[in-house]
């Protein structure tokens, strides 16, 4: 349930944030009759997400044996791929995010109205929900379908509370900071997803495990204790793990996490020269 709430909670409070960005850009330039296309694409967006989430759970229930573990593989490598584009992609663009939105508003009020900003909530809206149907779908395979659809929709009351009460100023948040936070916790999930994906490979054929237990813990950490469970749909957590499982994990938490370091200092590099 905590991966289905914080997967929720991020991708949520990210769309939040959006349509607030859009709604105050409109209150600005004194255009709120527009306000009404902006929800129509918000409400059309959260359909299209809601729909996609529902066919990719019915087209993995129609499946078994090793088609299953073929199709949980994909998807859990496919999530920790889109995962990690998300995180660097904030990191590097978070900063310009309000002010590319704000421009993207003014040109649409003046341009096409009321279509335009319809796109333009949909859009951006849809790729927040597509990317969660995504997440929620892979995190369902380790921590359990009903858990994760629970903890998806407190995550997601959690993120719209947070995104009003952040317009209504009723709190202060340091954004950067909770991005930065969320960003290595979904990058160690992502980390368990490479891992169980290639566990899901060994168990089909495609990959060899060389070893197929490096390791056996669950005398002392049972995977299938609650602890083992919530380190499971967290990490990763796997027991007795095969070897090219675990180099698959441990490549990818290196390489990522080296390269997201490497970016920060880039960025910060960056502004300094810009403000210079």
């Amino acid at each position: 349930m905590l991966t289905g709430f914080l997967l929720a909670l991020r991708e949520g409070l990210e769309a939040a944030l959006i349509i607030g960005i859009v709604i105050g850009a409109l209150g600005k330039m004194s255009r709120t009759d527009l306000a009404p296309a902006v929800w129509r694409g918000t409400i059309g967006a959260i359909l299209v997400s809601v729909s996609a989430g529902v066919a990719l759970a019915a087209f993995g229930l129609t499946l078994a044996g090793a088609a299953e573990q073929i199709f949980e593989g994909v998807a859990m490598l496919l999530a920790a791929g889109v995962l990690t584009w998300m995180v660097f992609w904030m990191n590097r663009q978070a900063r310009h995010v309000k002010l590319g939105l704000e421009t993207g508003v003014r040109r649409a009020a003046l341009m096409s109205g009321q279509a335009a900003l319809f796109s333009l909530a949909f859009l951006a809206v849809v790729r927040e929900g597509i990317e969660l149907a995504l997440f929620l779908t892979a995190a369902a395979f380790t921590s359990g379908t009903q858990s994760t659809i629970v903890g998806g929709l407190l995550g997601l009351a959690a993120a719209a509370l947070m995104g009003w009460s952040l317009f209504a100023s009723i709190i202060r948040l340091d954004l950067r900071r909770f991005f930065h936070v969320t960003g290595v916790l979904l990058l160690l999930f992502a980390a368990g997803l490479v891992g169980h994906g290639v566990h899901e490979f060994n168990e089909v054929g495609w990959v060899p495990a060389v070893i197929e237990h490096v390791w056996d813990l669950n005398p002392i950490l049972d995977e299938k204790s609650t602890a083992g469970l919530m380190l499971q749909a967290l990490l990763g957590y796997n027991g007795n793990p095969g070897l090219t499982e675990l180099i698959a994990y441990l490549a990818y938490l290196g390489t990522v996490l080296l390269a997201l370091r490497w970016t920060s200092r880039h960025n910060a590099a960056v502004a300094v020269q810009a403000a210079a």
